[in-house]
């Protein structure tokens, strides 16, 4: 009795238990429809008409039907007249990464929940059952034919005049890499990993050939599907070392570590001051439209050197390069600015404060050559600074819109793959920024 007394001892009087509701109507016990939700419904979908015409899901699929999709055709092996189930549409894939670039969606997983959920990707499936690693492949897989895709959606801007590529900025942005700190190491730990991972994967075959049924088929294929990935990894972890190395002095060479997770990442200094892993991806923005034209990624912390690599990327996908070009002054070395000046482009760039504070840095040095003498000379002009303050409202601007579309950090590994991944970012924004470029046109005049 004294533990029942002390189980049903409260803090606090709850006074008496409450009764139910009772039903009661002014003449009698009220007749309701209550909620039974263990019952099974069917209802017909029209998923026509789930989506308003004026859906963003529904530009995005008007985009994907007016692009070129026949190298991705090209690839499918399931073919008329042969066995084989039929794949999925590549229309479909396209379209789900385009919208969910917009969305800020940057998960494969979640574009598949989103399938069963959301109506916009429903509409887009159009009842085709889509999974989480053909979403993830395809991404990653099809990266010469995006670089295509963002040279002809340019090109047929130029073509009606809404992108002159008069003037262009150029901005980077740190994007986080797919590894921790803690998977950087020495090439000794590097050796001495991929001596471990080598023989898991020895092992994981011996065990299969000696008792195939030790273990599932399924997961015994998991298993080296792992050790394999593994130890592939290290492998090109230390195929990075020597250029890792030799960009340290010479008493310090010792010391290079390189990603076993991400061996293609480098440690950099991100905006808020503190140094992770990262990739350097740079944009360049037709300033006049808010236009990607230009995409790169590189694991090199800082822009310097960065001006002359995308005026050539730029003169190979429109066969010239911008009259002007917009930097901010990590860019600015001089040998890139000369160069630059030579094929026919002035360069805007900040001119760093002089080491005496008495000298004005916009007069030029004796030992300036001429295309340096009139980049000082041209900072220094009340029209240039005008000019430059475009930087931050294009280049900038952009990066700040990719970052809150979820470019923060990377769910991939290696360069190839995460230009993928910056390319889908550049050609879903050049698609929204184009419908509201013709929005604008088609809105009367104030």
């Amino acid at each position: 009795m004294g533990e029942l007394g002390a189980m049903t001892d409260t803090l606090f009087d709850l006074g008496e238990a409450a009764s139910p509701v009772e039903r009661v109507g002014a003449g009698g016990a009220a007749r309701v429809v209550s909620p039974n939700r263990a019952q099974m419904e069917l209802r017909p979908v029209d998923l026509e008409s789930l989506l308003p015409e004026d859906h963003p899901a529904r530009a995005v699929w008007e985009f994907v039907e007016s692009l070129d999709l026949s190298p991705l055709y090209a690839e499918i092996e399931s073919v008329e007249g042969r066995a084989g189930r039929p794949a999925t549409d590549p229309r479909i894939f396209v379209a789900l990464w385009l919208y969910a670039t917009v969305e800020g969606v940057g998960s494969a997983r979640a574009i598949e929940r989103l399938c069963d959920q959301h109506d916009a990707y429903r509409w887009i499936c159009g009842g085709v059952s889509v999974n989480h690693h053909s979403l993830s492949d395809f991404r990653v897989r099809q990266v010469a034919w995006l670089d295509g895709v963002l040279t002809q959606s340019v090109a047929v801007l130029m073509d009606s005049g809404a992108v002159q590529l008069q003037r262009v900025a150029q901005d980077g942005v740190r994007v986080r890499a797919s590894a921790g700190a803690a998977s950087f190491r020495r090439q000794t730990s590097l050796e001495r990993c991929l001596a471990e991972a080598e023989e898991q994967v020895q092992r994981l075959r011996r065990e299969l050939e000696e008792d195939p049924e030790a273990t599932s088929r399924r997961q015994a294929a998991a298993q080296r599907r792992a050790a394999e990935d593994r130890r592939q990894r290290v492998s090109r972890a230390l195929a990075q070392m020597p250029e890792v190395a030799a960009k340290k002095k010479q008493e310090q060479r010792d010391q290079a570590r390189v990603s076993s997770t991400d061996p293609e990442a480098r440690v950099m200094k991100m905006a808020d001051g503190g140094f992770r892993p990262a990739y350097n991806a740079q944009l360049a923005v037709d300033t006049a439209t808010q236009i990607v034209v230009g995409v790169e990624v590189s694991n090199q912390g800082s822009d310097q050197g960065q001006i002359v690599p995308m005026l050539d990327q730029l003169e190979q996908r429109y066969r010239r390069v911008p009259d002007q070009i917009l930097v901010d002054g990590g860019f600015a070395g001089l040998k890139q600015i000369e160069t630059a000046t030579e094929r026919g482009t002035e360069v805007y760039a900040p001119v760093p404060k002089p080491k005496d504070p008495e000298r004005d840095p916009h007069v030029a040095l004796s030992t300036d050559s001429k295309a340096i003498a009139d980049w000082r000379r041209r900072m220094g002009t009340a029209e240039a600074k005008q000019i430059y303050k475009l930087r931050g409202a294009t280049a900038e601007c952009v990066n700040a819109i990719a970052r809150n579309r979820g470019l923060q950090q990377l769910r991939v590994r290696g360069l190839t793959k995460a230009k993928a991944v910056l390319l889908w970012y550049a050609i879903a924004h050049n698609l929204m920024r184009t419908l509201s470029l013709a929005v604008a046109r088609q809105a009367p005049a104030t």
